[in-house]
C-alpha cells in the first residue's frame, strides 16, 4: 500500500509536518518494504490555494493513506472526493513513528464529515 506523509525532511527519521498544505516535502512510503520517494511539495510557493493544490499533489500519487498533523478545510474539499483515508499524527512523530503507530491502529483518524466543511 502507498502512504504519503507531510514531512518536514527528506528521511524516514524525519518529524512529520504539522501543516499538510505547508509542509516542505511529501514522503510517499510502500508500506511492505518501506521504500519511498521523496516529493518536493511546489504548491507552497502558491499564495492562496496551498491546500488544494498540495491535495491534488497527492491524489495524483494514487496513495491510500495520507498522514500529517493537521489537514485544512481547503485540503480536505478535494480529499473527500477521492477513496483516501486520512490520519493525524502527534507534534514530534517521526515518519517511522508514524508508520509503526498506522500499522498498530494507533492513529487518529481525520473524520471528513459536512459540519467541518461547511463551518470552515
Amino acid at each position: 500500500m502507498k502512504i504519503a506523509l507531510a514531512s518536514s525532511g527528506q528521511k524516514l527519521t524525519s518529524l512529520v509536518d504539522q501543516r499538510f498544505g505547508r509542509c516542505p516535502y511529501f514522503l510517499i512510503v510502500d508500506s511492505k518494504n518501506k521504500h519511498f520517494k521523496v516529493l518536493k511539495n511546489t504548491a507552497i510557493k502558491a499564495d492562496r490555494g496551498v491546500g488544494i493544490s498540495a491535495a491534488q499533489i497527492i491524489v495524483d500519487q494514487k496513495v491510500k493513506v495520507i498522514i500529517a498533523g493537521n489537514f485544512g478545510p481547503n485540503a480536505i474539499r478535494v480529499l473527500r472526493t477521492s477513496d483516501l483515508k486520512l490520519f493525524s499524527a502527534s507534534p514530534k512523530t517521526t515518519i517511522n513513528q508514524a508508520l509503526d503507530q498506522l500499522e498498530h491502529h494507533q492513529l487518529k483518524p481525520v473524520i471528513l464529515n459536512d459540519d467541518f466543511i461547511n463551518r470552515s
